[in-house]
């Protein structure tokens, strides 16, 4: 009798950190290679050593870009990885973007705590650097999604597109007959600018990510809502931030804001993009056409009405500008980036709103702010917050309850197992149940660094 070993390296009673290893039949498969985000016990994980030979792994297949599923890759080559690195083409390209930019991130955060003294280490040491991510690139490979690919006499795989960014896959292994299907982050089924998520038609072992598995999306006014911000800060003579992921967030954004423009529903007031990284995932959206829904009229028509900031010294241009405008800036859950810069200087002004979209991991800063935090803590200082704090649901990029459940109607064979991953403990074991009753499957919620063996 065969068996394959899966062992629970990430993504296991929290969101962040995806790493799934899969041993079978001498191959050693490494589905996802995240970082941990949030708490900092978690952050410190990071920079812990996986607790296998990592010189012995075969292979990495990605199910997405995001660096909670791609953010430690570096640190698997300093580790004595050498195989491939594989995913679908546009998932590659964001790879590439979002660990260069993380890296130039790891380096100055790095020089900046030296130079002032807030860090435990004399210098500080980055995470990774820019010349470790160009050796991480140099092993990608991309591969066709809805095909399947041989990867030894007994191991097949294949990429089915997911929707929730551009590229995103969840990733089904044959192993000698047996389906184990990753679902890695699945999309919404009425996104702005992605195709509804394909759905797995067969699985024995499920690996179910659960990020929102206690809650439904609320049916949110997006045009009501972003209307009357646009109002209140005119009024005010105020700015509206928006911390935004690079990733389909910020494209998102830009799309609904030129729709209401277009709509006659805001006047034309600035915006502002401040993401190095959004700019590069835009010119992804435009060498792949096929992965999205819109048209190059309302691609042109987009990039046309918003200002992308290009340099630091347009950043501060746009902190002194005083006329009422739409900042957009990275990071979504404001644990670094350009929007830092901006909170620093206007987070203290009863005029300005911070609008957050989407989910706030537990440890970071945008969970702080949701919360009502009266203070908050950056570049080693704290900051009062007088800015008014709004948040809002119906942007995300993750499938809800509803969408998770409704992603596994399609499988025609009564799955072995299910594990949830990919969720906060609440959010998993709600999902747990409503699979028990609805489909009468059994689920289970591993722990970190849990090892099962599968019958193959």
């Amino acid at each position: 009798m065969n068996y394959a070993k899966v062992h629970f390296l990430g993504a296991t009673g929290t969101v962040t950190g995806s790493k799934f290893l899969v041993e079978v039949f001498n191959k050693k498969i490494l589905i996802d290679c995240g970082m941990f985000q949030g708490i900092k016990e978690l952050r410190e994980v990071n920079w812990q050593d996986l607790p296998f030979d990592v010189a012995t792994l075969d292979v990495v297949l990605l199910t997405h870009g995001h660096l909670d599923h791609v953010g430690y890759l570096p640190r698997l080559l300093k580790q004595g990885f050498n195989g491939e690195i594989i995913g679908t083409a546009p998932t590659l390209a964001i790879a590439e973007i979002i660990l260069r930019d993380s890296a130039k991130i790891h380096e100055e955060e790095a020089k900046k705590a030296t130079k002032e003294k807030y860090s435990k280490h004399q210098p500080a040491l980055p995470f990774y650097t820019l010349e470790e991510v160009e050796n991480t690139i140099g092993l990608f490979t991309s591969m066709m999604e809805g095909e399947w690919h041989i990867l030894s006499e007994k191991i097949l795989y294949r990429f089915q597109y997911n929707g929730h960014i551009i590229g995103a896959t969840f990733i089904e292994l044959d192993i000698n007959g047996k389906r184990f299907v990753f679902s890695g982050d699945i999309g919404r089924t009425n996104d702005y600018l992605l195709d509804t998520p394909k759905k797995p038609d067969r699985a024995d072992y499920i690996f179910l990510e659960s990020t929102y598995g206690n809650r439904l999306h609320p049916d949110e006014d997006i045009d009501k809502i972003f209307s009357e911000l646009v109002k209140t800060i005119i009024y005010n003579k105020g700015n509206l931030i928006i911390p935004s992921f690079a990733v389909e967030r910020l494209q998102t954004l830009m799309y609904v804001l030129w729709k209401l423009y277009d709509k006659n529903k805001i006047p034309n007031i600035p915006i502002f993009v401040d993401s190095p990284m959004g700019n590069n995932v835009l010119e992804v959206f435009k060498h792949f056409p096929k992965w999205h829904k819109l048209s190059s009229r309302e691609y042109n028509a987009i990039c046309n009405h918003t200002t992308i900031i290009q340099s630091y010294r347009e950043t501060w241009e746009t902190i002194d500008d005083t006329r009422s405008k739409i900042i957009i800036a990275g990071s979504g859950m404001v644990t670094g980036g350009r929007v830092l810069t901006y909170l620093q200087q206007l987070i203290d002004e009863p005029s300005t709103i911070v609008l957050l979209v989407g989910y706030q991991a537990e440890g970071t800063r945008g969970r702080q702010l949701q919360d009502g935090t009266h203070e908050i803590k950056f570049f080693g200082k704290y900051y009062p917050v007088k800015a008014t704090i709004k948040n809002i649901q119906s942007l995300s990029a993750h499938a809800d309850q509803n969408d998770l459940l409704n992603w596994l109607s399609a499988i025609k064979n009564i799955p072995e197992h299910i594990y949830l991953i990919h969720g906060e403990p609440t959010a998993s074991d709600t999902l747990r149940v409503k699979i028990k009753d609805r489909y009468h499957w059994q689920a289970s919620i591993p722990k970190l660094y849990d090892v099962i063996e599968l019958r193959v």
